[in-house]
C-alpha cells in the first residue's frame, strides 16, 4: 500500500473539502432549516455523492465523461438549475422555528445531488490526484484513496452541521434567520449564474 499517496491525497481532500461554495451553502441551507438532524443527514448524503467522485476519478472512469463532454454540460446545466431553485426557494421563505428532526430524507437528498450533478468535483480531484494516482497503483490503495475522499467530505460537513447546530448558535440563526435566508439564496443564485456564464463561454 502507497502511504505516501493516500497521505498526499488525503491532504488534497482536505483542501477540497474546506472550500466554501455550494456544498457549504446546502449544508448551512439544511442546518437552519430543519436544525441538527437535518444538517447532519445533508452532510451524510454529500458526503455519498463526493464519494461516487472518488471512486470514479480513483478508477480512472472519469475519462468516459471527459471523451462526452455533452454529458458533462448536461450535468452542469441540471446542478445549475438546482442551485437557482434552492436559492429563489431560500428567499422566498419566511423565518420560522427550526424544527429538529424534520425533512432529515429531504436535506439527505439534497447533500446527495448537490454532489452529484456537479461534475467539477471530478474534474477537480482529477487535476489534484494525477500526481499521486499511478496506473500500477494496487486495487487497496486505490480503495483506500477513494474511501478516504468520502470519508474526509462527510466528517468536515459533519462538523459544520454540528457546530451550526449548537444550542447557542440555533439562537442566533433563528434570530437573523429571514437575512440568512436571504444571504444563502442570494449566494446559491450567484454560483448558478456563475455556471451558466461559465458554460455561455464568457
Amino acid at each position: 500500500m502507497d502511504l505516501t499517496a493516500i497521505s498526499a491525497a488525503a491532504v488534497m481532500f482536505t483542501l477540497g473539502a474546506t472550500s466554501p461554495g455550494p456544498s457549504l451553502a446546502i449544508v448551512l441551507r439544511n442546518t437552519m432549516i430543519g436544525g441538527r438532524a437535518r444538517g447532519l443527514a445533508c452532510a451524510v448524503g454529500h458526503g455519498i455523492g463526493f464519494g461516487f467522485y472518488a471512486i470514479t476519478v480513483v478508477f480512472g472512469l472519469v475519462i468516459l465523461m471527459e471523451s462526452n463532454p455533452e454529458l458533462f454540460t448536461f450535468m452542469q446545466i441540471i446542478g445549475g438549475l438546482f442551485l437557482l431553485y434552492l436559492g429563489v426557494g431560500m428567499i422566498r421563505s419566511e423565518a420560522k422555528e427550526i424544527i429538529q428532526s424534520e425533512g432529515k430524507t429531504k436535506g439527505f437528498v439534497e447533500g446527495f445531488f448537490i454532489a452529484f450533478l456537479n461534475p467539477k468535483i471530478a474534474v477537480f480531484m482529477l487535476a489534484v490526484l494525477s500526481t499521486v494516482l499511478d496506473p500500477s497503483m494496487s486495487s487497496d490503495t486505490k480503495w483506500v484513496i477513494a474511501g478516504m475522499g468520502m470519508t474526509i467530505d462527510t466528517v468536515w460537513y459533519v462538523l459544520v452541521a454540528l457546530v451550526l447546530s449548537n444550542s447557542a448558535m440555533l439562537v442566533k440563526i433563528e434570530a437573523n434567520q429571514r437575512t440568512l435566508n436571504v444571504i444563502t439564496g442570494v449566494l446559491m443564485i450567484g454560483l448558478a449564474l456563475w455556471t451558466a456564464i461559465k458554460l455561455a463561454g464568457f
